[in-house]
C-alpha cells in the first residue's frame, strides 16, 4: 500500500483546481491589471473614464481613491470609486504628484456620506451606459463600460 502525504497547502491548491475545473469557474484578473491593460491597449491616451463590474475582477485597489499609476512612459492620476455594481475609473495623464491628502479627503467623504451617492451613481449607470469594450488580460477578456463612446486620443 502506497501512502501519499500531502501538506495542507498542497491539498488546498489541488482542491481549488478541481472545483474550478468541475464548475468551470474562471480566475478573475486583478483590477490593476485591467487598468494597465486598457491604458496600454489605447496607446496611453491623455484621459479616459470607464466602469468595470465588481463581479468581473479581483479588487486589489480597495481603499484607493486618488493615486498615481505608471503605465509605460506615462503617469496617470487615477480617481477611483466603488459605485455598486461597478467600480468607476477616471484616468488623466499627468506628472507624478503626492496625492495622499486628496486620497484621504475622498475616502473621508465616502465614509461621511455612507456611500449613498455612490450607490445611486452605480444604479443610474446601469441605465446610462451606452458603450462597452473588451480589455484583454492574462486571465482572459474583461468587458469595461462607458457612458458614451470615447474619441480615443482626444484631449477632452
Amino acid at each position: 500500500m502506497i501512502v501519499i502525504h500531502r501538506q495542507p497547502k498542497e491539498i488546498y491548491h489541488v482542491s481549488r483546481i478541481l472545483v474550478r475545473t468541475i464548475f468551470k469557474i474562471k480566475e478573475k484578473p486583478l483590477a490593476s491589471e485591467v487598468l494597465t491593460a486598457y491604458l496600454k491597449q489605447c496607446n496611453e491616451p491623455p484621459w479616459t473614464s470607464y466602469f468595470v463590474k465588481y463581479s468581473d475582477i479581483k479588487n486589489d485597489q480597495r481603499g484607493k481613491s486618488h493615486f498615481n499609476w505608471k503605465v509605460g512612459n506615462s503617469n496617470y492620476h487615477i480617481l477611483r470609486t466603488g459605485c455598486y455594481p461597478y467600480i468607476k475609473y477616471h484616468c488623466t495623464k499627468r506628472n507624478e504628484e503626492d496625492l495622499s491628502m486628496e486620497d484621504s479627503l475622498f475616502r473621508a467623504l465616502k465614509v461621511f456620506n455612507l456611500g449613498i451617492p455612490l450607490l445611486a451613481y452605480g444604479i443610474a449607470a446601469t441605465q446610462l451606459i451606452t458603450h462597452s469594450e473588451v480589455v484583454h488580460t492574462s486571465k482572459g477578456p474583461v468587458n469595461i463600460y462607458f457612458l458614451y463612446e470615447e474619441n480615443k486620443g482626444s484631449q477632452y
